[in-house]
């Protein structure tokens, strides 16, 4: 509903708790972690995110196996907001972490690689590299037409992101 200081005050009286219940290292605080993060993140205050994002990652590198999805997210959120903060090369480094682990994870055609495509295009073309953008956004959209509904918005965006990287060219 984008009532963004709600569902922050809503998650921090919940972390609250899971804190007082839980052992530090829970996989469940890094998931309170990582909601509280995107909520910074939607308010586009991405050096809190990225603070949240971070409080999250350390909980799970410690709780979960090194090949775990949950890992390829934190890695991947914690990228976009290197993206939004516009240091690309920063944002590769954690959208190809997210890919590694997600190619040793995932099924091929799974739609999280079709996310991961996407960030890596879109941080090639921030550096400029439209070349290597065209080529993993390109990916994307392949995957994407084929686990989604052709009326699903991120098929859209893809193709505009495709777009974008071509006028850039």
């Amino acid at each position: 509903m984008g009532d963004y200081s709600k569902a922050l005050e809503f998650y921090e009286k919940s972390h609250q708790i899971l804190e007082k219940v839980l052992p530090s290292n829970h996989p469940n605080l890094a998931s309170s972690y990582n909601n509280i993060g995107q909520v910074y993140n939607d308010m586009g205050d991405y050096s809190k995110a990225l603070e949240f994002y971070e409080k999250s990652l350390k909980i799970r590198e410690k709780a979960l196996p090194p090949n775990h999805p949950d890992l390829a997210t934190s890695y991947n959120n914690i990228g976009a907001e290197y993206y939004h903060m516009g240091d690309y090369s920063k944002a590769l480094e954690f959208y190809e972490k997210a890919l590694r682990i997600r190619e040793k994870a995932l099924p091929p055609n799974d739609p999280d690689f079709a996310q991961s495509y996407n960030n890596i295009g879109m941080a090639y073309s921030g550096k400029g590299d439209y070349s290597k953008a065209l080529s993993f956004l390109e990916k994307a959209l392949s995957i994407r037409q084929k686990s989604l509904p052709s009326t699903h918005p991120l098929i859209k965006q893809t193709k505009d992101n495709i777009d974008h990287v071509k006028k850039k060219m």
